[in-house]
């Protein structure tokens, strides 16, 4: 009899991501963000554009630039955070005041369609559906993509989103 060791394939969740900044070459530091997510078990995906907007929060800095970004990955929510927080370490990032300059910043916005409280993580993004600089380039590559809390398409929560400030495709 001959037997086969059946191969265990890494579950591959679906994840979206935004990142942005608004110090130094944005740019440079986002496009490096995204080539550092290869270092890990991150499969990339879509991007959306740049966009470039208002600081939201604390309105007395430069402007930000944002991109939305889906991943396929193995990694669970908090390695992925984990993986998330060290490479805004190697971006120059420090965390010294909330909503303040940065150099670069990386949100998980939806993990799968899962629910995660966490201290340190929550899941979907607590604020999205609250900022267009969020819900604009998320909008641009998922507009279909369902809110597992509030049950709208990310077109829907763009649409109701009470922030105004505008949001701007750049090269």
């Amino acid at each position: 009899m001959v037997y086969f060791q059946a191969l265990s394939l890494p579950c591959m969740n679906k994840v979206y991501l935004l990142l942005g900044g608004n110090a130094g070459n944005r740019k440079q530091y986002i496009n490096k963000a995204i080539d550092e997510l290869s270092l890990y078990p991150v499969q990339p995906g879509i991007k959306s554009s740049f966009y470039e907007t208002a600081a939201w929060g604390k309105e007395d800095q430069p402007e930000f630039l944002n991109i939305a970004i889906y991943i396929e990955t193995s990694l669970s929510p908090t390695e992925l955070l984990n993986a998330i927080h060290e490479i805004e370490s190697n971006a120059g990032r420090l965390r010294t005041e909330k909503w303040g300059q940065r150099t670069l910043d990386m949100d998980i916005l939806f993990y799968n369609t899962e629910i995660i409280e966490l201290p340190e993580l929550t899941i979907p993004h607590p604020y999205m559906q609250d900022r267009r600089f969020t819900l604009v380039p998320l909008a641009e590559i998922a507009p279909d993509l369902m809110h597992p809390v509030f049950k709208k398409t990310i077109s829907q929560l763009l649409e109701e989103c009470p922030d105004k400030l505008e949001v701007r495709k750049v090269d």
